[in-house]
């Protein structure tokens, strides 16, 4: 088993590889090149990005790297899944809200804001998969927060698996690529929000993703009341929500992230029915008086003994 820590996409990243030859270890330490080479196409953040020019194109088509259009088309079912609750036309109304540099750089007792801003319809993104080609209306931009982590998370872990079972934590987005060399689960620690030094369950999961969406981190202040990153697209503004943090078990890290997105926007009693109805999915919330709420599924994952008895484990856990 092999570990590497790296900072990427604003977010503490890891990754893990279940092998320890030397074609391990050097597929491992591409990693971080691979997130370098996402950031510079997606970030928001770097007015060099790709998504930068794009969201300047002012109305006018542009040629795109794969990545883009991928991202693009991955951005587009997010919002098709979740009936427009995730969208990548959000990044006006981060803006509004006093989201408008990378995290480690903003004031977050003081960021100055508007209340709200209009969401535009991802639906008016238009593709040309002849010329890859991407053209917004004016005035549309685009910011990837809802997808982009997770579908990186999602491909680095493919890479990976070409060698042999891995596992990468993209800030909190998990991608398992399958089953430990040994057959084993991974253990996964779902973070108390209250606590965050501290895990509320044990999840054990073979495959997939797992991913996390709370407004326990990523938060200010405005005029005195706090303000955080997960857009409600139905208002333009910070969601209210009684969810303080989701957790989603899903085929991939993709959807995983998007379901704890939408879960946390709808609120514990629509979020955990929304999840419900999905057979492929498993959830857990832990709302904001301290309840936690589980689908029936996520019994399916939940270590049943005492967190504490993994202290010592061979298996290592993440939150």
């Amino acid at each position: 088993m092999q570990r590497l820590d790296f900072h990427a996409m604003g977010c503490q990243m890891l990754a893990w590889i279940d092998w320890d030859d030397a074609n391990a270890t050097e597929a491992l330490a591409q990693v971080p090149l691979w997130f370098e080479e996402w950031e510079a196409s997606l970030s928001r953040f770097r007015d060099d990005s790709e998504l930068s020019a794009l969201n300047r194109a002012q109305g006018k088509p542009m040629r795109v790297s794969e990545t883009m259009w991928q991202v693009v088309d991955a951005a587009r079912r997010a919002a098709q899944e979740s009936e427009g609750l995730v969208t990548p036309t959000l990044l006006d109304a981060l803006h509004a809200a006093g989201y408008d540099r990378s995290f480690e750089t903003l004031n977050r007792s003081s960021a100055l804001a508007t209340c709200s801003a209009e969401i535009g319809d991802w639906h008016a993104i238009e593709r040309d998969a002849k010329t890859r080609t991407i053209r917004l209306p004016r005035e549309m931009r685009l910011d990837f927060g809802g997808v982009a982590k997770g579908w990186a998370a999602d491909q680095a872990a493919q890479r990976l698996s070409a060698i042999a079972p891995a596992l990468i934590d993209a800030g909190g987005d998990i991608a398992l690529s399958g089953a430990r060399a040994n057959g084993e689960p991974w253990a996964i620690g779902v973070a108390n929000p209250f606590k965050p030094e501290s895990d509320l369950e044990l999840l054990l999961v073979n495959q997939g993703g797992v991913a996390t969406s709370g407004r326990d981190y990523r938060r200010w202040q405005r005029d005195g009341k706090w303000q955080h990153h997960i857009i409600d697209p139905r208002t333009g503004a910070p969601a209210e929500t009684d969810v303080l943090s989701a957790t989603v078990i899903a085929p991939t890290t993709r959807q995983a992230e998007v379901a704890a997105k939408v879960a946390l926007i709808l609120g514990s009693d629509e979020g955990i029915q929304w999840i419900e109805a999905r057979n492929e999915l498993a959830g857990l919330l832990v709302l904001e008086n301290g309840q936690i709420v589980r689908s029936r599924r996520m019994n399916d994952f939940v270590w049943s003994e005492p967190i504490a008895l993994f202290e010592n484990s061979v298996l290592p856990s993440w939150s």
